[in-house]
């Protein structure tokens, strides 16, 4: 499978973490910004490192930014910023520009100038929180998707002593136990014949609606 290639335009907060989690996760990226500093901060997990203004058109005409998957646009503390590095992004086809708004009205402009996709870390990052606060949850739930989650959560009361084989989950809920946390030790993969303990956390895959319910009945059982 052919790795996927991103440019990272803008080394903010976001943008250098971006960087390094694209890379972590086996991406070609370069990291573009203006401080050498910044851009130093970031050199040792990409593969390109360019140091140049992302607002002058002959700088970004030589990043080559059609041959990558996607453009990212980290700078939506500044507006001006943004809009030119989408707009010089877009004039040298780039497949896919991605820019990261601070606000909806910025959301708008960038947009009108070609963005394809606008993004707001802040926003997603307060919403996931509230989500796990409501819920009293705190694992990191991971979204694959739209409508489905990896999300742990505390086993129910009454799967205690049960194996995975006769709880059989899957047909009675949809969701698959990938995982099991017990003490300090972290099961993957558990065998359909290992019973559930009581202070086990399952890792659980399955649409969203239902982990939600499934979490929910645990939290309601332990406040009886």
């Amino acid at each position: 499978m052919q790795r996927k290639e991103f440019a990272i335009l803008g080394l903010g907060r976001f943008g250098a973490s971006l960087a390094k989690s694209l890379a972590e996760e086996g991406c070609e990226v370069m990291a573009v910004d203006k401080s050498e500093e910044v851009v130093n901060e970031v050199v040792e997990y990409v593969m390109h490192a360019e140091i140049g203004d992302i607002t002058n058109k002959d700088f970004v005409a030589s990043l080559g930014l059609s041959n990558y998957d996607g453009v990212i646009i980290g700078v939506g503390d500044n507006l001006s910023a943004g809009v030119m590095a989408t707009i010089l992004a877009k004039e040298e086809r780039a497949r896919l520009v991605i820019a990261k708004a601070g606000s909806e009205l910025q959301a708008r402009v960038l947009r009108k100038v070609g963005a394809d996709k606008v993004i707001f870390p802040e926003l997603e990052i307060g919403r996931r929180i509230a989500r796990q606060l409501v819920h009293g949850n705190y694992f990191d739930a991971i979204g694959l998707s739209s409508t489905h989650s990896i999300l742990e959560i505390q086993c129910p009361s009454e799967w205690v002593g049960h194996t995975l084989k006769s709880l059989n989950l899957r047909a009675k809920y949809g969701v698959s136990v990938i995982g099991i946390k017990r003490d300090e030790e972290v099961i993957v993969n558990p065998s359909p014949d290992l019973p559930i303990m009581g202070d086990d956390l399952l890792i659980m895959l399955g649409e969203n609606s239902i982990l939600e319910k499934l979490n929910a009945m645990t939290l309601h059982k332990g406040d009886d």
